[in-house]
């Protein structure tokens, strides 16, 4: 999921170079909700690694 949202960064940069505000606009706002749900999603699987409490082998 980090992938898509910096994939999607990387879209909105080269847009906004080439001066296509509207489709820059949109491939950002793409690539910061991604990251925020790829955020989420760490920080819960950290606290559900934290939570099962396994030592390492």
């Amino acid at each position: 999921m980090l992938r898509l949202a910096l994939g999607f960064f990387v879209v909105a940069l080269i847009a906004a170079l080439f001066g296509f505000g509207g489709i820059a606009a949109g491939a950002a706002s793409i690539a910061q909700v991604l990251f925020f749900v790829f955020l989420v999603l760490f920080v819960v699987s950290l606290l559900f690694g934290a939570l099962r409490g396994r030592a390492p082998r």
